[in-house]
């Protein structure tokens, strides 16, 4: 009992919806509301309910209570699913496709509560049909509540399966992350911008408009003794003619 106890004080929970209903009665209508709570460990554990009362908080307080009765575990490899799955219900069709690590959770806003609560944290997902807010958190319990562990699935074929793709990606992706080479890493850890920062060429100075414009005026200025040196060769020539 104790253990039930602490399992149940570990639990967070998440309101995914609140529906407001009316009931048509020989005096009027009468209204209740209607709570969709979401509850997991972020270890593999989650589970809801739907409950409804004439206040929202006692309907949120019953959803919760009835959500940690309904708890299913979930198999989880690395972070992600062990494989692909597909939920329905109804008119709603979810499908979970696992990912390799650093992916993250691509999912809408109620999925997105679900897979974090059971703890995924790398999955694509993509929703069929209706986008009813009850049905979509119905098939997205399908779905987890159908996953198997490869050793479980090979017990059940009598067979070897290997390693898997999302074995050999996490493995990849792990390695990747320890050895520290590209993408920015360094024994796993990321660099900071300025330990990335590549050092750019220095580029040549460009002089003033004032100092440029003096460097233009100087230069006839030293092509002047050549012409005075010609004018002079000139007189000369003539004064050799005269005589």
């Amino acid at each position: 009992m104790a253990e039930l106890m602490e399992k149940s004080s570990q639990l967070e929970s998440h309101t995914a919806g609140i529906f407001r209903t009316a009931a048509t009665v020989k005096g009027g209508r009468r209204f209740s509301f209607g709570a969709m709570v979401v509850v997991g460990d972020r270890r593999g554990r989650a589970g809801f309910a739907h409950a409804k009362s004439q206040e929202v908080p006692t309907a949120i307080e019953k959803a919760e209570k009835h959500a940690k009765q309904n708890i299913i575990s979930v198999p989880l490899t690395g972070g992600t699913i062990p494989h692909e799955i597909e939920g329905r219900f109804l008119a709603t069709t979810v499908r979970l496709l696992p990912a390799s690590p650093g992916t993250g959770v691509i999912a809408g806003s109620s999925v997105r509560s679900i897979l974090e609560l059971v703890g995924i944290t790398d999955c694509m997902t993509k929703v069929y049909g209706s986008t009813n807010k009850v049905n979509v958190i119905k098939a997205v319990f399908d779905a987890l509540s159908r996953l198997r562990t490869k050793e479980l699935v090979a017990e059940l074929r009598g067979v070897d399966l290997g390693t898997t793709d999302i074995e050999e990606r996490i493995d990849r992706a792990q390695r990747f992350m320890s050895s520290g080479s590209g993408g920015g890493t360094s024994g796993g850890r990321v660099l900071t911008a300025e330990e990335v920062r590549v050092e750019r060429p220095e580029k040549e100075e460009v002089k003033p408009a004032e100092e440029a414009k003096s460097d233009d005026e100087a230069a006839p200025e030293a092509e002047a003794p050549a012409e005075d040196n010609a004018a002079g060769e000139g007189e000369s020539g003539e004064e050799k003619s005269d005589s």
